[in-house]
C-alpha cells in the first residue's frame, strides 16, 4: 500500500571540485616548455525540482542522503577535468525547503520550478592558467573546493482547490471518493485519515481538486491532535468546505457549534513560516457548508433546522449524502463556480526575475576581528579569503607564498597592520592558523627559484611561537635544550 509522507529530513552534499594539474610541457628538442597543467572540473550540484508526475515525499523518506559526483582532476597537456554531474531530485508541487533552523530557503510552487539545495565545489586552477610574467612555471596548483553540505527540511503543503474541513468522522473522505476517483481509507471510528487525501473532480468545463484534511478539534491551531501539521494543508486551499456530521449523537455536539469551534481554529491558526506564498489568512477564504449524512432521518430534520442560520452567515449551505449520493451534483457545481471565481480574481503571480546585484566599489570583500579565544589574534572572514585558503596545498612553499601575495593585493596585510597585530600573532582564515610575519614581503615580484619552493619563506629567522614555548619549559626544568619542539 502506499504511503503519503509530507515531512522529511533530507541530507544534501554537492560535489567535491577536482585539484588542478601542476604539469611541464615534455617533448623532444623542446627544453623548458611551459606549464600546462589543466583547471580541476566543478562538483555538481543537488538540484530540488518540482514534477506533476510526484505527489509524495516518499523516497527521500527512505533514502534521505543525496550527493552529487566530484569533478575529476585536471591532466597535463591543458586537459581540463570533467566537471561534475547535477544530482536533480523531483519533489511533488506545494514543497516548502526549510534549513536546520526553520528558516524557509524556497517556497516551490509550479512544474518546473528549481532550487540550488548544495552548490558543487570550484575546480581548482591548474599551474598554466596561474601563470603570469612574475611566475612563469608555478610548481604548483590549486586544490579543488569541498561541496556545499547541508540539512534540510522539506514539508508538503498540498496544493488543492477545495479543502475540506471538520471535526473526525464527518464523512469527508467519503465526500472525496464519491466526488472522484479517489479510494481514501474510510472506517467507522475517528481519525481514520491521518494525511490528505486528494481527489481530482469534474465539473462540466472546470477541473478542480479536492483535499480532504484529517479531522480537527478544538485546540488544533496549538497543536492538539496533530492539528498543526493538518491545518498547513489548508494554506493553499482556495476554498473552505465545512462538513459537517448532521447525525452524530455525541452529547454537546451539533452543525452550528461544530463550525463554530473549527472556525475559532482556523482564525487563530497563523502560519508558522513567514514569507511563504499561501493564500492568506485561513479566516478570508470563500467558504461552503455541506451538511452530510442527510440520508438518517434526524440529521434531515437538524439540517433543515439549522439551514437558515447558517445561510444568514451569507454562505453557500447544501445537503447531501455521502452515502445515496443524494445531492452531489449541485454541489459539484457550486465549487467549480467558486473555484472559477477565486482563479478569476487571484491569477497565477508572473515568475521571479532574477536580481542582479553589482558589488559595491568601496567593497573589501573581507573583515578583521579580533579573536575571542587566542589573546592579541585575530580572524579573517570573508568570501575569498576563505576560499583561497581552502585552494592551498600547505606541503607546497611556493602555494603558500602565491597565497601571501593574493592576501596582500586584497588588502588583508594592512587591515592587521590597523588593527594593531604584533609579528608572530595567531591570524586564522577558515579552518586555518598562521603566525603572522610582516617582515615577510608579500604583494611583490617574486624571485624565480626552484619549482614549490619559495625564498621569501627562509628569510624569516624570528623565533616562532613553538620555540618560545619550549624555551619556557627549559627555564622552568620542565623540558631540557634537546627535546624536540
Amino acid at each position: 500500500m502506499s504511503r503519503f509522507i509530507d515531512r522529511v529530513v533530507l541530507h544534501v552534499t554537492a560535489g567535491k571540485g577536482g585539484n588542478g594539474c601542476a604539469s611541464v610541457h615534455r617533448e623532444k628538442f623542446k627544453p623548458l616548455g611551459g606549464p600546462d597543467g589543466g583547471n580541476g572540473g566543478n562538483g555538481g550540484n543537488v538540484v530540488l525540482e518540482v514534477d506533476e508526475g510526484v505527489h509524495t515525499l516518499l523516497d527521500f523518506h527512505f533514502h534521505q542522503h543525496a550527493k552529487a559526483t566530484n569533478g575529476t582532476q585536471g591532466a597535463g597537456s591543458n586537459r581540463d577535468g570533467a566537471n561534475g554531474g547535477d544530482l536533480v531530485l523531483k519533489v511533488p508541487d506545494g514543497t516548502v525547503v526549510l534549513d536546520k533552523d526553520g528558516r524557509i530557503l524556497a517556497d516551490m510552487v509550479g512544474a518546473g520550478t528549481r532550487f540550488v539545495a548544495a552548490h558543487g565545489g570550484r575546480g581548482g586552477l591548474g599551474n598554466a592558467a596561474l601563470a603570469s610574467k612574475a611566475r612563469k612555471a608555478p610548481g604548483f596548483a590549486l586544490l579543488g573546493e569541498e561541496g556545499e553540505e547541508r540539512d534540510l527540511v522539506l514539508e508538503l503543503k498540498s496544493v488543492a482547490d477545495v479543502g475540506l474541513v471538520g471535526f473526525p468522522s464527518a464523512g469527508k473522505s467519503s465526500l472525496v471518493s464519491v466526488l472522484s476517483a479517489a479510494k481514501p481509507k474510510i472506517a467507522d471510528y475517528p481519525f481514520t485519515t491521518l494525511v490528505p487525501n486528494l481527489g481530482v473532480v469534474q465539473s462540466g468545463d472546470t477541473t478542480f481538486t479536492v483535499a480532504d484534511v484529517p479531522g480537527l478539534i478544538p485546540g488544533a491551531s496549538e497543536g492538539r491532535g496533530l492539528g498543526l501539521d493538518f491545518l498547513r494543508h489548508l494554506e493553499r486551499c482556495a476554498v473552505l468546505a465545512h462538513v459537517v456530521d448532521c447525525a452524530t449523537l455525541e452529547p454537546g455536539r451539533d452543525p452550528i457549534s461544530d463550525i463554530d469551534a473549527l472556525e475559532a481554529e482556523l482564525a487563530a491558526y497563523r502560519p508558522a513560516l513567514s514569507g511563504d506564498s499561501s493564500l492568506g489568512d485561513l479566516a478570508d477564504r470563500p467558504r461552503i457548508v455541506i451538511l452530510n449524512k442527510a440520508d438518517v432521518p434526524d440529521a434531515a430534520e437538524l439540517a433543515d433546522f439549522v439551514t437558515p442560520d447558517l445561510e444568514e452567515r451569507g454562505w453557500p449551505v447544501f445537503r447531501i449524502s455521502a452515502v445515496s449520493r443524494e445531492g452531489l451534483r449541485p454541489l459539484t457545481f457550486a465549487l467549480a463556480r467558486m473555484v472559477e471565481e477565486y482563479r478569476k480574481a487571484h491569477p497565477p503571480a508572473a515568475p521571479r526575475r532574477p536580481v542582479l546585484r553589482p558589488v559595491a566599489v568601496d567593497e573589501t570583500g573581507f573583515s578583521v576581528v579580533a579573536d575571542p579565544e587566542t589573546p592579541g589574534g585575530f580572524i579573517v572572514r570573508g568570501t575569498r579569503p576563505e576560499r583561497w585558503v581552502r585552494q592551498t596545498a600547505f606541503d607546497n612553499d611556493e602555494a603558500v607564498g602565491y597565497l601571501a601575495d593574493r592576501l596582500a593585493r586584497l588588502g588583508v596585510e594592512d587591515e592587521l597592520v590597523k588593527q594593531g597585530a604584533e609579528p608572530g600573532a595567531s591570524v586564522t582564515i577558515g579552518d586555518v592558523s598562521f603566525e603572522w610575519e610582516p617582515q615577510t614581503q608579500a604583494g611583490v615580484d617574486v624571485v624565480p627559484t626552484g619549482r614549490g619552493t619559495d625564498a621569501r619563506l627562509d628569510q624569516v629567522d624570528r623565533v616562532g611561537a613553538a620555540e618560545r614555548r619550549h624555551a619556557k619549559k627549559v627555564r622552568r626544568g620542565l623540558a631540557t635544550d634537546d627535546d624536540e619542539f
